[in-house]
């Protein structure tokens, strides 16, 4: 049987990709001020390597694509509860929000918070749970 020529689909699927990851970044770097934020941007992510995987053939994107999705579950997990569990060691409530500005090299001054980590957390669980769950049901030849 021979493979068919997906060439239109594999070039706009880069074009689409790199629009669907950008925006899931922005959204998952404002999100702890505006609508957005781990959840949503862990979708976006997750779609986004869907498309790569649904343009390309599974098995090379997982050969160039080598991550241990689980893995990805337990460390976005530990962000996460870390980011609630380091305030109660200093004494205040369970996932307390701290946040202070700091002026970096290339970006000027930029606001730094407690619930940007968590939102990590949060984007780590979800794309890993997504694309585990996917794969695994694309995965089963029955």
């Amino acid at each position: 049987m021979q493979k068919p020529n997906n060439m239109m689909l594999q070039t706009l699927a880069r074009l689409i990709i790199l629009i669907i990851l950008s925006f899931s970044i922005y959204l998952l770097l404002a999100g702890h001020n505006s609508p957005g934020g781990g959840f949503v941007g862990g979708l976006m992510t997750a779609s986004a390597i869907l498309i790569l995987y649904l343009s390309f053939d599974l098995k090379s994107i997982q050969k160039a694509i080598k991550f241990d999705y689980i893995k990805i579950i337990g460390m976005g997990l530990l962000f996460a509860s870390l980011t609630g569990v380091v305030s109660m060691l200093f004494g205040f409530p369970f996932l307390k929000h701290f946040f202070d500005y700091f002026t970096l090299p290339i970006l000027g001054e930029v606001e730094l918070t407690t619930a940007m980590v968590f939102d990590l957390g949060v984007y780590f669980v979800v794309l890993a749970s997504a694309l585990t769950i996917i794969l695994t049901i694309a995965e089963d030849d029955k």
